[in-house]
């Protein structure tokens, strides 16, 4: 079959783009969904159409229904001028004359290279021709001499006026005489040819650019294969997760026994101190009768208190030393009953923290470390207030020297109150000395008014002995070491 015989087979695009033309020639809007439905419809049955099929579909008014046969065969052909012919634009326009200066009426065709005119649109007879190149140019006149919408056309040698029927036709006009010069300047004879280049460039690109598409949805299946692998080893990790939790919880029970142990061993040491406490109150009651029986013979004593005054400041400066030295030990107790709180309250905070562990482990072993060397700080402040309240101790045990010292000073008075307590016989001579009375024992008065307020200092914390443990605690230790200078000094008792 010879090409003649074959007419040319035209691809959706192509058939597309000429109905666009076809359109855009007759001035109408085409209905854009309309034609996609019937390409989408046709491209499932067959890859294009012929262009005898093409034609029998404009002729047949799908597409231009209402539109007249003349009508729809005119914009064919001026589609065919520009596409075949290379006619950019054709149509009627008013040229002034070069010689005679007047105004005529031609038929323009418009082509990449020149600028033809006729006396009519049937080309029969050709009155001229512009030759275009890069040095032409097109420029926007002012109407006058009775024309409007004016342009001209500059070349090398000459400068051609022309008038247009409306501003929408000069426009057009001066667009396509200056794409034609466009034309002239890179190079190109024709411009549907480059035109199709680039249709034929951009369906490439689109082919490309299926395939690509195609290759990333086979790299996203992958992907997802990949992500599906990954997802299962993640569910083995969280399975290994799990494990590594409940051991983690098992040894959490553990530890959590070992501190019951604990608290228990902390609560039968708290119960000795209280029995040890109680048997001091006991005591403390027996000391108390005591003192009450020697403030009675205070009052009998009360007029021989001018002759016992220098001993009596002795004894009074010794009772200030003591309680100022009582009262510090006080304030050192309150300290380690203030460390033993914040202990006490750091070691609830390390509970708190170790229930929380199952979820917040890594941040919960920084802070349980953090915790710990606070608490070993404490620890080291609350030993430092311990030897501190060993000292003060051993102040006390000083004053307790002092006090026996002025007891000693006490026992020399009373020993010549004694002498003065006999009757003198007739004819007998003594020598008056200021004496104190034997029964009178400032020391030991003394030492039993500490000792009361000890004792009121106690019932005071034992108010609330289940308050806070370690408290209790730190009274229990201190009242033993209260209790251990008594082996070395003798008691107010003993003294007695």
């Amino acid at each position: 079959s010879s090409p003649l015989l074959t007419p040319p087979l035209l691809c959706w695009l192509q058939v597309e783009y000429l109905l666009k033309k076809i359109y855009m020639a007759m001035n109408i809007e085409l209905n854009s969904g309309e034609l996609d439905d019937y390409l989408s419809q046709e491209a499932q049955q067959q890859s294009g159409l012929t262009v005898w099929q093409f034609l029998d579909l404009v002729n047949s008014g799908r597409f231009l229904r209402g539109i007249e046969q003349e009508a729809i065969s005119m914009a064919v052909e001026e589609v065919y001028q520009e596409i075949i012919g290379d006619v950019l634009k054709q149509g009627y326009l008013w040229k002034k004359g070069n010689l005679r200066r007047n105004w005529s009426e031609r038929w323009f065709t418009l082509k990449p290279s020149d600028l033809s005119y006729y006396v009519s649109e049937e080309r029969k007879e050709k009155k001229g021709s512009i030759s275009l190149d890069r040095h032409s140019c097109v420029e926007i006149l002012p109407d006058r001499d009775g024309k409007r919408c004016m342009f001209c056309v500059k070349t090398a040698s000459r400068t051609y006026e022309m008038s247009a029927s409306d501003t929408r036709q000069r426009q057009e006009w001066t667009l396509a005489i200056q794409m034609a010069i466009r034309l002239q300047a890179e190079g190109k004879k024709s411009l549907h040819k480059d035109l199709k280049q680039k249709r034929r460039e951009q369906r490439e690109q689109r082919e490309r650019k299926k395939a690509a598409k195609e290759e990333e949805m086979q790299r996203l299946k992958q992907l997802q294969e990949e992500k599906e692998r990954k997802l299962q080893e993640l569910e083995l990790l969280k399975e290994a997760q799990r494990q590594a939790e409940l051991l983690l919880q098992e040894e959490e029970q553990r530890r959590k026994q070992q501190h019951e142990e604990m608290q228990r061993t902390l609560e039968i040491q708290l119960q000795e101190a209280e029995q040890a406490r109680a048997s001091m109150q006991a005591e403390m009651v027996l000391k108390e009768a005591e003192a009450e029986r020697q403030r009675k013979r205070i009052t009998e004593l009360e007029e021989m208190q001018q002759r016992l005054q220098d001993a009596l400041q002795q004894e009074v400066k010794a009772r200030q030393d003591e309680e100022s030295v009582r009262y510090a030990q006080a304030r050192l107790l309150a300290e380690e009953e203030e460390k033993m709180k914040q202990l006490m309250k750091l070691k609830e905070e390390q509970e708190e923290y170790i229930i929380k562990a199952q979820h917040e482990k890594l941040v919960l072993k920084q802070e349980m470390e953090n915790k710990s060397k606070f608490l070993e700080e404490a620890q080291k402040q609350l030993e430092e207030v311990r030897v501190n309240r060993e000292r003060m101790d051993e102040d006390v045990m000083l004053a307790h020297r002092k006090l026996q010292q002025a007891s000693t000073n006490v026992k020399h008075w009373n020993v010549q109150m004694n002498r003065l307590m006999h009757p003198i016989a007739p004819g007998e001579k003594r020598t008056v000395l200021s004496s104190g009375f034997c029964g009178f024992q400032p020391a030991l008065l003394s030492r039993r008014d500490s000792s009361l307020k000890l004792k009121q200092n106690l019932e005071k914390k034992k108010s609330d002995p289940m308050k806070n443990g370690s408290k209790e605690n730190v009274n229990g230790e201190t009242e033993k070491q209260l209790q251990t200078p008594d082996k070395d000094n003798p008691s107010p008792s003993t003294l007695g």
